[in-house]
């Protein structure tokens, strides 16, 4: 994932998304592609590694949890939740890529980025989603290509 600031390369990042083809359906579990906004961010002055659930910390470090090696992919560190702005493709109806809960997260297996492993979500490194975290606020745009 690159991010751009005034037309300049800012930031490049290695990212994780769905093990399934880009979709835009609702549970087709596919990372959804077109125009999105940040729509909410949680997770401010949260250490590195916090697990979240429904968007809340739990107070414990993935590596606290007994099985944080063979879970799938825990929602770490911060949240970036997007919201689809473009209707009939990822905002609305079946399309609704916020009540889908699709976000920019960082996850549990940081050795496996680059490689698809989401259930729809976009995954980064730890460290990196809270860089990115501190640069972007609500309403900025993010790009998802197929």
């Amino acid at each position: 994932m690159q991010f751009f600031r005034h037309g300049e390369l800012a930031h490049s990042y290695i990212i994780s998304t769905s093990k399934r083809p880009p979709s835009n359906v609702k549970d087709s579990l596919g990372t959804p592609c077109g125009l999105h906004a940040i729509a909410e961010r949680i997770g401010a002055g949260q250490p590195p590694g916090i697990v979240f659930k429904s968007r809340v910390p739990t107070g414990y470090h993935f590596n606290e949890l007994p099985d944080s090696s063979t879970h799938p992919n825990l929602i770490t560190s911060r949240i970036l939740w997007l919201r689809g702005l473009e209707p009939s493709v990822n905002q609305g109806g079946d399309v609704d890529t916020y009540e889908r809960y699709v976000y920019i997260h960082g996850t549990n297996h940081e050795d496996r980025l680059g490689t698809p492993q989401s259930a729809g979500c976009v995954l980064m490194n730890n460290l990196d989603i809270i860089a990115l975290y501190e640069e972007v606020r609500a309403g900025d745009l993010v790009w998802i290509g197929a």
